[in-house]
Parts: structure tokens; C-alpha cells; sequence
């Protein structure tokens, strides 16, 4: 099963990521090219992360995996938040954070 430490190591081998605390000490935040990516919640008993996802994905997810839930404190059409409690295989889970990292790192920038 994950725990912080693998899911912190695996972000950060990603290329033009960054990692902070901007929400407090809790929630450690990757960023790739300035936006978020995937947040993790230290302090949460299972450990759970947030991923961005396919809107259409993300429901299909949701009814799948009992795992995975509407983003917690996010836009939830967008977002997931991702139980670590064993039920779901680590390499789907390494997966999500994948998804979510393509995602954000080939957003077009919007037009002012």
C-alpha cells in the first residue's frame, strides 16, 4: 500500500513539478508549470489524495472504486479524491496521478 513518502517521491520525479504547503501544514501540494496537480492529505486516516481528472472519467471512477470520491474541497466535476486504504491496486493509483499530471501539464493557457 502507498504511504506519503512513495506518493511525494513519485510526483516529484515528474518533470517542472514543485511542491508546497500553501493551504497549512496538512496538505502537501504538487504543482507542475505553476498549477496543482495533486494534493495530498498528511494528516487523513486512510491517507487520501486529490487528483484532476476527465470529468466523465471522474464519475465512472467514482461508481467503480468505493475509493474514490467527489474532490474533497475542490471542484468536484474535475476532481477526485482517492482513499489509500488497499482497495485499489497501486498502479492504478500511480495512474491517476499520471492522468492528472498530463492534464494540468497540457493545459493550453487561457486568453486574457
Amino acid at each position: 500500500m502507498l504511504d506519503a513518502e512513495t506518493i511525494r517521491m513519485y510526483c516529484l520525479q515528474k518533470e517542472n513539478v514543485t511542491e508546497g504547503f500553501p493551504f497549512g501544514g496538512d496538505v502537501l501540494v504538487f504543482k507542475v508549470n505553476g498549477k496543482m496537480f495533486c494534493l495530498l492529505a498528511l494528516s487523513k486516516h486512510p491517507l487520501t489524495f486529490n487528483v484532476k481528472c476527465d470529468p466523465e472519467k471522474a464519475e465512472e471512477l467514482r461508481t467503480e472504486f468505493d475509493a474514490v470520491l467527489p474532490g474533497y474541497h475542490m471542484n468536484k466535476k474535475y476532481w477526485n479524491t482517492i482513499m489509500v486504504d488497499g482497495s485499489i491496486a497501486n498502479k492504478l493509483m500511480y495512474g491517476f496521478i499520471d492522468s492528472s499530471y498530463d492534464l494540468v501539464a497540457n493545459q493550453k493557457k487561457k486568453k486574457s
